[in-house]
């Protein structure tokens, strides 16, 4: 089947259909198309500006300014024996937990666009530091569709253990030693601060935009998708695999677009099993984020099958990790008094105060950045005034 696709009037032929389908489905249903207009920008402005944009801003400096490069000699120990990539990388990876979905992609390409890493380097780092953001998780998962932080808790753990895994496990990916200098490495220093901070929102901004493009197209697909009954006939075509009509429309739509597929999950009966297709959605992130960090990885000659194969990886595992935690600790347990308490004060934020939170964790971030980046400057200064010879 891959073979045939191959041939290139064949793409041509099948592209020109799903356009035409695609032209006629719109002037078929016109209201459809302008309320899944409308849902994306809902979403756009309430959730994916407030939430990416200061994060972005954020990575660009981190990479920009070099404290990726001053990071790298204090990360160097953990992350090349864990990941086998060299130091510096561990901005990608932070970025990636605490970002959400596509900061910690976007940060590896920048890494490898200055050479501060090499290119197995950033593939390994696509595999794994690619991953949703703990607001996410606890507000819209645990909370608005569990309706319980401990939920949102158990899905972050699980998510966040399981993308360690799928790292380790790409380590063996490519060649080259960790932790060897680029060809292409830029100096420190040679941007200014006022540079490198316009270039940051410049481009920031540009990127938040890329991306909602995306997910206003995803959220019109989908709408369209619904009123012809296409996704209905797609969960249909799943039954094969033995699941349910019900479990089947979930998994399409989770495949398809992240939030539409969580957002199925809510009420019903069988919480390890939902918690476990949510684990699944989570890892997977869905087309429209995939499509995302695809428009940063066109022209950079990364390998788009690594990516792919490590989000797939990751939700496998996420969802059979939250199956045996949820077997083993059933999850209407009581948990921690702090942590309960924690998960339900994110989970009750409202999402018009995104941007504040967002930003100021931001901040927070570039001044730990900044601190720990003056600190290592200092210490090797001082070695050199140590070791000079008069």
């Amino acid at each position: 089947m891959l073979h045939i696709l191959r041939l290139r009037w064949l793409r041509e032929l099948l592209a020109t259909i799903a356009v035409l389908v695609a032209g006629f489905a719109l002037v078929a249903a016109p209201e459809q198309a302008i309320q899944g207009g409308k849902n994306g920008l809902l979403l756009c402005f309430n959730v994916i500006i407030p939430s990416l944009f200061p994060f972005f801003v954020l990575s660009s400096l981190v990479v920009d300014l070099g404290l990726a490069s001053c990071l790298g000699s204090a990360m160097g120990p953990l992350m090349r024996p864990l990941f086998r990539v060299n130091g510096s990388c561990s901005a990608a990876v932070v970025l990636g937990f605490i970002g959400g979905y596509p900061v910690g992609a976007r940060t590896a390409l920048q890494l490898y666009q200055q050479g501060l890493c090499s290119k197995a380097e950033a593939e390994r780092l696509l595999a794994f530091c690619n991953n949703s953001g703990p607001a996410f998780i606890f507000g819209v998962v645990g909370a608005g569709v569990f309706g319980d932080g401990r939920v949102g808790l158990l899905l972050y753990l699980t998510h966040t253990l399981a993308s360690i895994l799928v790292g380790i496990l790409f380590r063996f990916h490519g060649g080259g030693c960790a932790g060897a200098p680029s060809q292409n490495q830029k100096p420190i220093g040679t941007i200014t601060v006022p540079a490198a901070f316009t270039g940051a929102v410049t481009r920031s901004f540009q990127s938040t935009m890329n991306i909602c493009a995306f997910v206003v197209f995803f959220s019109v697909v989908l709408q369209m998708l619904t009123a012809w009954g296409a996704l209905s006939a797609l969960a249909d075509a799943l039954g094969v695999l033995g699941l349910s009509p019900e479990w089947a429309h979930r998994l399409v739509a989770g495949l398809l677009e992240l939030s539409s597929g969580v957002s199925s999950l809510s009420g019903g009966t069988g919480l390890a099993g939902r918690a476990s297709m949510a684990a699944f959605m989570l890892g997977w992130a869905g087309l429209s984020v995939h499509c995302q960090v695809l428009s940063f990885l066109l022209d950079s000659g990364l390998s788009v099958r690594t990516y792919l194969a490590g989000k797939l990886c990751h939700a496998l595992l996420a969802a059979a990790l939250t199956w045996l935690c949820a077997q083993v600790i059933p999850i209407s347990q009581s948990v921690s008094h702090y942590l309960i308490q924690q998960t339900e004060t994110i989970a009750a934020l409202d999402f018009s105060t995104a941007l504040t939170i967002s930003a100021g964790a931001a901040a927070g971030c570039w001044l730990l950045l900044c601190a720990l980046g003056a600190a290592l400057v200092r210490k090797k200064c001082g070695k050199g005034r140590r070791n000079r010879v008069y």
